[in-house]
């Protein structure tokens, strides 16, 4: 834990808690060395690379439409997941879906959303979070309206939103940080400082020296953590979750990683990125570093390695069969997900969409 000194004399912290060698600091604490918590830690994150590599695959195979991948990210999702309670409400962007696993969406809901099916979105659990959000920032204002929501009801309850570096430029963050801030509503937003914006680095990006300082002028309290620390991310979503539920109002958490793969499916980052960098960024990624903390504690072996791929790899498979067997839907699923009751002004989209689509009966095609 060290600070990071600003131009204009507001010190912000930095916290890590597990070094890229796996060296586990001396500032930890006790409940944070819990190896059984940290064994679900690694499991968590390497069960949602596994996915990854799968959907990946399906996608180059024409089985599933452009995906976002998690790679390198995966320890932001499962340490702010981990700390929320059941209750709580997510709210995420398009890259979040190792928080989404921890929360009980399935591997096959996922795909269903990736897949263009409208019952990706539709969470046999955690039926109080968002689905995911593609256009940028506007989940910000949905979270903060969330919250309001919750604190309007007394229901002692927080959001938790993510956003990508690239996001925090766009004017629906600074209007949902400056309204979470006069209403101290219980959000926090996560910045998943990945470096990228696509393909226009964090440096174009904004002037700021940390994204997490751009809270101070809302009023709201800006915290930066090692993003790919799953231990110091928990710790630290975990305190900021715990002020809201207390009435403390927003935090802005920027979480520092790095996006180790393409943007999504559509993007081939090798036409804009330097080869070197994301080598020596590989060096310090999520999982191994935890995977080397737990081997040194003795509490990881090749076997247990080797059981859990194998686990997950099973799993994957499983979750992809339930994916590509479930039937596709007709047109009119688009909008019958979209309101209770259909307003007229809709109706004749609904109808227009119908002569195109090669039957819908029942509601599949």
């Amino acid at each position: 834990m060290g600070n990071i000194e600003m131009g204009f004399d507001l010190p912000l912290d930095f916290v890590q808690l597990l070094s890229p060698s796996g060296e586990i600091s001396k500032a930890a604490s006790a409940s944070a060395k819990d190896i059984d918590r940290l064994v679900q830690f690694y499991c968590a994150m390497t069960r949602t690379r596994i996915f990854d590599n799968k959907a990946i695959s399906l996608q180059r195979t024409g089985q599933l439409g452009t995906f976002a991948s998690a790679l390198g990210q995966e320890a932001i999702g499962v340490g702010a997941a981990a700390a929320m309670e059941e209750r709580d409400v997510l709210v995420p962007s398009y890259r979040d879906h190792a928080a989404q696993f921890h929360r009980g969406m399935s591997m096959s809901e996922c795909l269903l959303y990736w897949g263009g099916d409208e019952r990706g979105s539709d969470f046999k659990h955690a039926r109080g979070d968002f689905p995911n959000c593609v256009p940028v920032a506007t989940q910000a204002p949905h979270a903060v309206g969330a919250s309001y929501a919750l604190m309007m009801r007394k229901e002692p309850r927080v959001v938790v939103t993510f956003i990508g570096d690239g996001g925090t430029s766009n004017g629906a963050f600074y209007e949902a940080l400056n309204m979470a801030g006069v209403w101290k509503t219980p959000v926090v937003f996560i910045i998943n400082n990945n470096g990228w914006a696509i393909s226009t680095p964090r440096e174009l990006e904004s002037a700021a020296e940390t994204l997490a300082q751009k809270a101070v002028a809302a009023g709201v309290e800006g915290r930066q953590v090692d993003g790919n620390d799953v231990i110091a991310v928990h710790e630290v979503v975990r305190r900021a979750i715990d002020k809201a539920r207390s009435g403390g109002g927003p935090t802005v958490i920027e979480a520092l990683t790095y996006r180790l793969g393409d943007h999504t499916t559509a993007d081939d980052a090798s036409r804009y990125r330097d080869p070197e960098i994301v080598r020596v960024q590989w060096t310090r990624e999520p999982i191994a570093r935890l995977r080397s903390y737990l081997v040194s504690q003795g509490a990881w072996s090749k076997e247990q390695e080797a059981t859990l791929h194998q686990a997950c790899a099973e799993e994957v498979d499983r979750e992809v069969a339930a994916y590509l067997s479930a039937s596709p839907l007709g047109s009119d699923a688009m909008f019958d997900h979209l309101y209770a009751r259909l307003p007229d002004s809709m109706q004749w989209q609904r109808e227009e969409a119908r002569r195109f689509a090669p039957t819908n009966g029942n509601g599949h095609g």
